[in-house]
């Protein structure tokens, strides 16, 4: 029995020899050396998180048992190892710390996917915007006889439809002269007439594929082109050539012309989110790269 009471010793010797092991060489200081030279203490924030749950176990006292001689047990109190002075917390707590940083000045450091002034362009000052709060609005402008909207239209139609709700999403039809304000009010008198998810595809198959520009030099034979080729469609001519002149398709293609102008608008097609930015295909490198630049573009307004 004389002897239990040293082995209960030696192996709380032990416990407290293994957790000094886990110190990192880095954190001992070398025999001899002055004060100054010891390592920096670890950032405030990981002090912060580390000292909280380490100060309220230093007001716990832990608990030892020791066998006496005559067989029977003491118990004694001895003071806790604070996460201050435990050497295998202060190493953790400094290489979480040292990641934290590392992964910050990762963060920091990596070069965003766009870069302003490259692949798309600011516009100064920003212009005001025709959707509700917490809507972004993106605008595209196009010619109906413009082979790169053309290309770029499918992807806007496949974009449209998993677009994020909070993007207000709308077209607008260039008039740079006769030819293209005729287009431009077979565009608008198809959305008059809510006909506008039916036909425009089809315009664009007209032109393109079937060879017929549904646009001339006169007016009037621009009208007699396009009553003809929405009549094939179930469109009725009365009802088409009764919304081609009337108010609300003039007004339309003023609200567009004026759009064009404010937006110098010299190329097509052209994308501006929330009246602040420009994307083209040029700038972003590809009509796909144009989809998923717009896309970004709005999610960082949607953000602000």
């Amino acid at each position: 029995m004389r002897l239990r009471p040293w082995f209960v010793c030696l192996g709380v010797a032990l416990v407290l020899a293994a957790c000094g092991k886990h110190q990192s060489a880095a954190e001992r200081p070398a025999a001899g050396a002055p004060a100054a030279s010891r390592p920096a203490a670890a950032p405030a924030s990981a002090a912060v998180m580390q000292q909280k749950p380490a100060e309220a176990a230093s007001d716990l006292p832990s608990k030892i048992t020791r066998m006496n001689e005559d067989g029977s047990e003491t118990v004694e109190d001895v003071p806790s190892d604070s996460g201050a002075h435990n050497p295998l917390l202060a190493a953790v707590a400094s290489t979480v710390a040292a990641a934290t940083s590392a992964a910050s000045a990762t963060t920091i450091s990596t070069p965003t996917l766009w870069q302003e002034g490259v692949n798309y362009t600011r516009i100064v000052p920003a212009q005001p915007t025709a959707v509700p709060p917490g809507q972004v609005e993106v605008l595209e402008f196009f010619w109906y006889a413009c082979p790169h909207c053309n290309a770029m239209d499918p992807l806007v139609e496949s974009w449209k439809k998993t677009k994020p709700p909070y993007i207000s999403f709308s077209r607008v039809h260039v008039m740079w002269n006769e030819a293209h304000r005729s287009l431009a009010r077979l565009y608008y008198t198809l959305e008059t007439l809510g006909k506008l998810d039916q036909m425009h595809a089809e315009v664009f198959k007209e032109i393109h594929l079937n060879g017929d520009p549904l646009a001339a030099a006169d007016p009037a034979e621009s009208e007699r082109m396009q009553t003809a080729f929405v009549k094939k469609f179930g469109i009725s001519e009365a009802a088409f050539r009764e919304k081609y002149h009337s108010f609300d398709v003039d007004n339309a293609m003023r609200k567009a012309d004026e759009l064009v102008q404010r937006y110098r608008v010299d190329a097509v097609p052209r994308f501006i989110v929330n009246g602040k930015y420009v994307v083209d295909v040029a700038s972003a490198g590809s009509p796909e790269r144009v989809i998923s630049l717009t896309g970004d573009l709005a999610a960082q307004e949607h953000k602000r």
